[in-house]
């Protein structure tokens, strides 16, 4: 990579850094639920509008679906590469800022328990830097910023790939917050989000209990199928459900309607379409248990993530460069303040002793902010977590990385989560993911053939097992 071009890079993410770091703790701030993020788009979208990019609303028919521009607007004109932001929030999540004990700010209200709020503003961030270096530099490439809604549940990228928008893309690069620095050299499980509703027919639960066709009853004949459908589905496989209406409060009375919700998941798509069937005449045969009729919803689901061997070393190689991620005495202080809420860290601590860190001595890095580098050596591992990049990486080259945002042990979708939201290391650890994926997305722009060679690793990871 061109020192000069490194150089300036790094003075732009400085100079931006305190705008952005703002900007996360605004929609930090003003927490929305999948596809109604108005506030937290319009945020963005004025961010973006105002250092020069070009936008596109309602991308895929989504309220909330935008993207950003900045280049020329074909091929001639250089690669494309993407960065890949998000800004959805978690319901019943409402926490305090800044304190290491449970305290919702609203009672039952929504918190940014992923870290979406430092996840857009940082790939925002290495966007806006990059388009000033290329500016500068004369280089011929093309960025677009791709703000994506409903990650939790909704799957808003999945909505969005289907309708086109990543075609012509080169390379999306992203991140996510989280409790180590190190590139996610990782595939996810895919997942199916399923509704069962069943009907039956309401009856005097006493005097007329053979009149009566429980949908309830149904719903948990389901369930029990599902516990023992455990037992024989693929280790990494899993299945979660959730009774979201269970047909009302009145045992007198035999239910009429109850509805479960499941999410499925397996590790490719193939496997998942089987548990799913599996799943389907569970539901089919607590139907014809208690003579009641019942309903799939589909309420869409994600593909697994395809990694990208060429594109992590690139990645890897960028964080080897900028070296270890330092913290204030202070941010150390309230980071092993949160781990003290937290439970099973001591087997985070043995887990994490027994990876390799690239930059620290073995020991070192079990400390409460981690300041080192997980090593990577170009294996992938299966992880168990899903996400909708997963449907982004089957149709173009993907690659992550992850900062410490949260203290080791930290548990994504908690209070603790949230209350570190908007902390002074948590904005560190964001401009440095910034700057990663900056260099990043510069280092793939100057070297065509770490292009080529991620289009044939994307190429063989199609074709075969994603994580192999």
């Amino acid at each position: 990579m061109e020192q000069g071009s490194t150089d300036l890079l790094a003075a732009e993410i400085q100079r931006l850094a305190p705008v952005f770091t703002a900007l996360a703790d605004d929609i930090w701030a003003t927490p929305e639920l999948c596809f109604n993020e108005h506030r937290s788009v319009a945020a963005q979208i004025g961010a973006m509008e105002a250092h020069g990019f070009r936008i596109t609303r309602n991308v895929g028919g989504l309220e909330t679906a935008f993207t950003a521009d900045w280049g020329g607007d074909g091929a001639a004109d250089g690669p494309l590469i993407a960065f890949l932001g998000e800004f959805d929030a978690l319901p019943g999540l409402s926490q305090v800022a800044g304190i290491a004990e449970a305290r919702p700010l609203e009672p039952g209200g929504n918190g940014h328990g992923c870290g979406h709020n430092l996840l857009g503003s940082g790939s925002m961030l290495a966007a806006i830097a990059l388009s000033q270096v290329l500016a500068r530099s004369g280089i011929k490439a093309r960025l677009r910023y791709y703000g994506c809604p409903a990650e939790e549940g909704g799957w808003g990228k999945a909505i969005m790939v289907r309708a086109g928008a990543f075609d012509g893309v080169t390379a999306a690069i992203g991140w996510h917050p989280g409790t180590f620095n190190g590139v996610r050299a990782r595939s996810t499980l895919a997942i199916s989000n399923r509704i069962y509703r069943f009907e039956g027919r309401a009856a005097h639960a006493a005097m007329a209990p053979h009149l009566g066709r429980s949908a309830l009853d149904a719903v948990e004949l389901m369930n029990i199928g599902a516990n023992f459908l455990r037992e024989h589905m693929p280790a990494d496989a899993r299945l979660h459900y959730a009774i979201t209406d269970a047909g009302g409060h009145a045992p007198g009375v035999v239910q009429a309607r109850a509805e479960v919700l499941y999410m499925i998941r397996s590790p490719e798509r193939d496997e998942l379409q089987d548990l799913v069937a599996r799943v389907d005449d569970i539901a089919q045969g607590a139907a014809l248990m208690t003579g009641t009729a019942f309903e799939i919803v589909p309420q869409g689901g994600a593909a697994n993530v395809l990694p990208n061997a060429p594109l992590c070393a690139v990645m890897h190689g960028v964080m080897m460069r900028l070296g270890r991620l330092s913290f204030t005495e202070a941010e150390r202080a309230f980071a092993a303040d949160i781990r003290a809420t937290l439970a099973n860290v001591a087997a985070t601590d043995r887990r994490d002793a027994a990876l390799p860190d690239a930059l620290l001595p073995a020991g070192e890095g079990l400390v409460p902010l981690h300041e080192g580098l997980r090593a990577y050596d170009g294996r992938m591992a299966q992880g168990t977590g899903s996400t909708d990049v997963g449907d982004v990486s089957w149709v173009v080259s993907v690659v992550e990385c992850a900062t410490a945002t949260w203290a080791a042990g930290t548990a994504s979708h908690s209070w603790q989560v949230v209350a570190q939201g908007k902390s002074p290391g948590a904005h560190r650890a964001m401009i440095r993911a910034a700057e990663i994926m900056a260099g990043t997305g510069l280092e793939i722009i100057l070297r065509p053939e770490i292009q080529a060679e991620a289009w044939q690793d994307h190429a063989r990871r199609r074709a075969g097992r994603s994580y192999e």
